[in-house]
């Protein structure tokens, strides 16, 4: 496995936990598409997204700001409002259709079966309630705890999660809390109901680098205690090399490429993934200019004909083969063993 980006050439040690050998998926997306339709153009976010996440698994989804990651662990939650929102594709947990469930189904499942850690815990926290309410608030609403039993179970959960002097603390406010500490609050939050999935959206953004180390360990060691499946949506891809079984790569609203952490990051199928590696600051590097992909992410309502990736791509080609990047758009298939790419040339990336 190649070190993370930005180390020394020593590898760190693998402390992933790996996926269980047998049994199915707990969670799968399958042809999952949302659109926001309002009175200007259609915005189409996510296109056809497909994937699974079994117990005890790690699974992180890497692209670009704008490339559809958050808004497809967000029609999961059913937290986007419809309308604008159309979901159309299938959810299902532990084979039950999510989109085609009453309301009242879903949030069974939303909580207890799936949850999630959102990007920026300052935002995601209620600033006129304090922390011990909101934790609680998981179990008055899905287990009919009453306020005090509520309080203590988050006493507990914050103990769980590292927080000093919980029972001092669980009736302070968010904004007495460092990043590191309200980022903690939110995984307890998360975790209050022991999901078999959890989506973890960001979970290290603005931390410095000691504290997001932490939160990883914590969020490793609490999939180990209760094994369950953990979708990671980061761009740290140092983060991800360390801790990921299977990567799903995004852009303009489509995953281009599915493989084990270790294939992916060794040799790309697709040429947005090898821009990815390509463009990590190494250690050895130092001193040489830095390798970003051209261009900017397509609007996404007005996503390029053929293949998304192909104004900013270095091997597009022009029906020099009989395959025209620009108005022929290839599909997601499968060109090695465990290996998926949405690329006429993923074979050649591979073997040229």
């Amino acid at each position: 496995m190649n070190p993370p980006p930005g180390s020394s050439p020593a590898p760190a040690p693998d402390t992933r936990t790996a996926a269980p050998a047998g049994g199915g998926p707990v969670l799968e997306v399958e042809d999952l598409h949302v659109e926001f339709r309002s009175r200007g153009p259609v915005v189409t976010a996510v296109r056809g997204v497909s994937y699974s996440i079994s117990p005890g698994e790690t699974m992180a989804i890497l692209g670009e700001s704008g490339c559809g990651k958050s808004v497809s662990a967000q029609a999961i939650m059913g937290i986007l409002d419809v309308p604008p929102a159309h979901i159309t594709g299938a959810i299902r947990f532990e084979g039950r259709d999510m989109l085609t469930m009453a309301a009242e189904d879903q949030r069974k499942i939303r909580g207890p079966g799936v949850s999630m850690i959102f990007q920026d815990a300052l935002s995601a926290l209620n600033p006129v309630y304090s922390v011990g309410y909101q934790i609680g608030e998981m179990f008055r609403a899905h287990r009919g705890a009453s306020k005090k039993e509520g309080r203590e179970r988050a006493v507990e959960l914050m103990d769980r999660v590292g927080i000093p002097a919980a029972r001092q603390r669980v009736d302070d406010y968010p904004h007495q809390f460092s990043g590191g500490m309200r980022q903690r609050v939110m995984i307890a939050m998360a975790l209050a109901l022991d999901p078999k999935v959890l989506i973890a959206d960001e979970p290290t953004t603005a931390l410095d680098v000691t504290v997001q180390a932490q939160v990883m360990d914590l969020l490793q060691e609490l999939q180990r205690e209760t094994g369950m499946g953990l979708i990671l949506i980061t761009h740290d891809l140092g983060v991800v090399n360390e801790v990921a079984d299977r990567v799903a790569v995004m852009y303009a609203g489509r995953v281009v490429e599915t493989g084990t952490i270790d294939d992916v990051f060794t040799a790309p199928a697709h040429p947005y993934t090898r821009g990815l590696m390509s463009s990590i600051p190494l250690l050895e590097d130092k001193g040489n200019r830095l390798n970003p992909i051209v261009g900017a992410p397509p609007t996404l309502s007005n996503i390029p004909r053929g293949c998304s990736f192909h104004p900013r791509c270095p091997m597009a080609r022009r029906a020099t083969d009989g395959r025209d990047c620009a108005t022929d758009g290839p599909v997601l298939r499968e060109v090695a063993p465990g290996r998926r790419a949405e690329c006429h040339y993923s074979e050649e990336l591979l073997h040229g």
